[in-house]
């Protein structure tokens, strides 16, 4: 089990994939550092050495953010925007769509479970 960031990935799966379970990489950057490594796309974690597990660990500690740093990094970018008081600010404060959606129906997501208004038959 090839532990790289702080977490486990998985072993039976190749490593352009497997690289993605980490939060802050996306198959772009997986595609991007398996080539700058020299690593083949069809290799699979459990073929790779040592070496190779190192050098990919290396390779995102020294130029991407990634899990615990980059979770903190977007909190904090959301709670400054919401001490600024700004619009995008108040509508994360009130838990409503942020960019524009509409909310007169659906934004089932941002609102949650639908509640029931008393006395609205007909």
């Amino acid at each position: 089990m090839a532990r790289i960031a702080g977490v486990n990935i998985p072993t039976n799966k190749r490593v352009v994939i497997a690289l993605q379970y980490i939060h802050g990489i996306g198959a772009t950057k997986a595609k991007q550092l398996t080539e700058q490594l020299g690593i083949a796309a069809e290799r699979r974690v459990q073929d790779l050495s040592d070496q190779e597990v190192l050098q990919i660990r290396e390779a995102i500690d020294a130029s991407h953010t990634v899990e615990g740093d980059l979770r903190r990094q977007v909190a904090m970018n959301i709670k400054r925007l919401m001490d600024l008081a700004c619009y995008r600010g108040l509508r994360h404060r009130k838990g409503l769509p942020v960019r524009g959606q509409r909310t007169h129906t659906n934004a089932r997501t941002r609102k949650g479970k639908a509640k029931p208004i008393a006395g609205k038959k007909k």
